[in-house]
This record gives C-alpha cells, structure tokens and sequence, in this order.
C-alpha cells in the first residue's frame, strides 16, 4: 500500500517543531522544508541536472509564504524540464543585479563590505542615518550607473546654507562611488571633477570662565533634559573626550580609575585611556542596564524583549539646541516648517550657542593655559600619534594623563565654586 502524499499547509509548517538537529520535511518533487535546531526554517528545492544533485534557497518562512514559495518552486521545476539550472540562473542573476545596483542597493553594499568592516558602529550608523536622510529621497531609486557629475552638483548644492551638512554628504557620497569603482561596480565615479559649493567655517567657540560657571550652576541644572545628558555635558566638559564615547561609557570598560575604550569605540581604532578623577566618578554614576548614560528609548527583539542602548551622541547636541534661549533652527531638510520639541522659556539657558566639540575645545585651551603642552593634551584627549612619535614612542603617558586630568578638575572646580564674581576672560590659571 503507497503512502500517502504529503501536502503542506500553511498550519502544518508553522506547526514543525526544532529538534536536536536539522531535519526536512518534502511534499514531493522536491518541494522542501528545512527546520534548524535554533526553530529557523527556510523552503528548499531539491533536484538533479546533468547527473548533479542541486539544492535551491528559496527563502526564509514566514517571509515567504506557502504560496510564494510554492511559485518559486514550480518556477524553478519548470527551469529543470526546460535544461536551466535554477541555481547557476539564479546566482547569474545576482551577479548581474550586483552590478546594476540602484543607490540605495550600492549603499547596502557599501555598509556591509566596507563600513562595518572598517569602521566603529557608531561611525557607520551616522554614514547610514546621513544617507537615509539626505541622499536616499533623491537618489536612492535611481540606477547608480545612471548618477552624473551634474547630479552631484545639484545635490549639494540643495546643502550651500549649511556648510558642515554640504561636506559630509560630499564625503559620504564620494566615498560611496570611490567604493563602486574599487568593487567594479562601476567604471568611474561621477565626482571627478565635483567640488564642494561653500567653504567650511571653522569653529573656534571656547567657554569663558563665566559661561562655565553658568552653565554648571545654573543654566544646566533648570534645563529640560534628561539628568543622563546633564552629566554628559558636565562630563565632557571635565575630561575632554569625544561626545560619541562618552555616551557609550559602560562598566565593562572602567576599572578602578581608568577608563579603558577598546579600538572599535575610539574615532582613531587606537584603544585610549582615561584617568578619572573624583569628579568624572561620580557624574558616571551607576550604570543601568549595561550603561552609565542609558538611553530611554528601548526596541524590543525578536521575542519581545527590551534591547537596552546608550544615548545617542546627536540627541545630545539637540538637547542643547533645544535649550539655548533664542536658538534658531536652520531651515530644515524637508518643508517649510522646522519641528523642535518646545521647551519652556523658563527653562531655556541663557548662553550663547556650544555644541559638544565646544566643550572639548575649551577643555584643550583649559589645559595648554595650565601649561601642558600639546604632545600631553593629545593623549589625554585621544589624538592619534603622528610620524616618528606614532611609530616609536609607545609610552602610554598615563602618569602625565593623570596629572593633567587632576590639575583642569582642580580648576574646573575653583571656577564653578568661588564665591566671588567670576572673570569674563578665557579659563586661566586661578
């Protein structure tokens, strides 16, 4: 007596339970279900040409359906009986839709094959929100075989009224094509010859003593934020470190009084050191949930769990934004209209406009006025080693990193804590 023939349902396959190992479950003709110890189960063709046997991905469930998938299937068998090798058709397909990407594919590729490979996730997080952003809604459809240098030109030149936004979208998209050609995506790159339509202004901001005082005593304390990005911006200001890593401090990299950041959280992908002083201890607090400066906002995984993260370093300097008195907006990206969160003007700080950077900036001046030359203040604030002293100076300058750190938080708080008027000249020796 024959078996009788298996016919999937759609209630049968989400019914297939994990075992110890990989099985598969065929209706026949080769129509396959493949089910993994982990409950990950994808729909297989099984077949033979030209005396080989073949074995075709047809996709994951429940992204592809019983029905789709059944499609793929009779697709494929028809390939079979026709002398087409489903797999080897597929693979060529591939292939050539690699090499015809659209912008938004060519940049998919990009972040796989280049970004996380070479870069620290926070770096290829901002290249992907810049795309997203600002160049996705123009080109992201288009065929980038079909991208011309006058396209270039008119995609910054949608930017000329802000320089640093005009610059990195240059460099981002630059670096993108470069990747193409290198790949042999493309054969050349649409921006030869294209230049950036506005000079980039250089930020040379640096808090006054008296602006250090206000921000630490009263502006920061009644501002409508969060008390995580308080101590941030308190933090940055003590240490001198990049806003980014900062924001990523967790415990895993503090022992004791070193603050230890692996290469693949430093700007430069060189691990750096840094001394925390009693002051710098206690902003960081107790960290929750793997951090010191948790972010509120939480995505859940697969299985409904909370997946925890850090504040991100641009919610940071929109927070200080958002705060300044009298702080307006540049037009924005899209519409007429600029959305910000209103805060109180009750709330708002009485201080002319920083950003993060400012206040590593005036961290560095602070230190070259107490004397400490340029060689310490770079390690202390993660610079990387140039030329003979990057290949052949290995000292890690920890008692020098120290000493600086102690003597600018000895300052800091002599600053913030006199009681007379403070002095409206730059940080200076007290």
């Amino acid at each position: 007596m024959s078996r009788a023939k298996t016919v999937f349902t759609d209630t049968m396959i989400r019914k297939l339970k994990p075992g110890d190992r990989e099985y598969r479950k065929s209706e026949g003709n080769g129509f396959t279900i493949r089910i993994m110890p982990s409950g990950f189960k994808s729909w297989l063709y099984l077949y033979a040409i030209e005396g080989k046997r073949r074995c075709l991905n047809i996709g994951q469930y429940p992204d592809v359906t019983l029905e789709t998938a059944r499609d793929k299937f009779e697709a494929a068998k028809k390939q079979v009986k026709n002398g087409i090798d489903p797999l080897e058709f597929a693979e060529h397909a591939q292939e050539e839709r690699r090499k015809a990407p659209n912008v938004t594919e060519l940049f998919a590729d990009y972040l796989v094959r280049h970004a996380k490979i070479n870069k620290r996730e926070s770096s290829w997080r901002e290249d992907e929100r810049l795309f997203r952003v600002n160049v996705e809604p123009a080109w992201g459809k288009r065929k980038a075989s079909d991208i011309k240098k006058r396209d270039c030109i008119a995609l910054l030149d949608n930017y000329t009224d802000r320089p640093a936004l005009c610059h990195n979208v240059m460099k981002l998209t630059r670096k993108l094509f470069n990747f193409a050609v290198e790949k042999d995506i493309l054969e050349h790159t649409p921006f030869t010859g294209v230049k950036v339509p506005v000079e980039l202004e250089s930020r040379e901001r640096i808090l006054s003593e008296a602006e250090i005082t206000k921000l630490w005593n009263s502006e920061l304390p009644k501002a409508a934020m969060s008390d995580e990005v308080k101590r941030i911006i308190k933090f940055l200001l003590l240490t001198g470190q990049r806003v980014g890593e900062v924001c990523g401090a967790n415990p895993r990299e503090v022992d004791g009084r070193w603050w230890t950041l692996p290469p693949e959280r430093t700007k430069n992908g060189v691990t750096h050191r840094v001394y925390l002083t009693e002051t710098a201890i206690k902003l960081l607090g107790t960290a929750h949930n793997g951090y010191y400066f948790l972010s509120p906002v939480s995505k859940l995984d697969a299985e409904g769990n909370p997946i925890y993260t850090h504040i991100d370093e641009n919610a940071v300097a929109y927070a200080i934004r958002k705060n300044l008195k009298g702080y307006q907006p540049r037009r924005p990206i899209k519409g007429e209209s600029v959305s910000m969160v209103q805060v109180p003007e009750e709330k708002k700080m009485e201080l002319e406009h920083f950003t993060p950077h400012d206040l590593r900036r005036t961290f560095s001046t602070g230190l070259a006025i107490l004397g400490y030359h340029d060689e310490i203040i770079d390690m202390v604030t993660g610079h990387k080693k140039q030329g003979i002293i990057k290949v052949y100076n290995r000292h890690k300058y920890d008692d020098e990193k120290q000493q600086a750190l102690e003597a600018w938080e000895r300052k800091l708080l002599s600053i913030t804590q006199r009681n007379e008027a403070p002095s409206t000249a730059r940080v200076a020796v007290g």
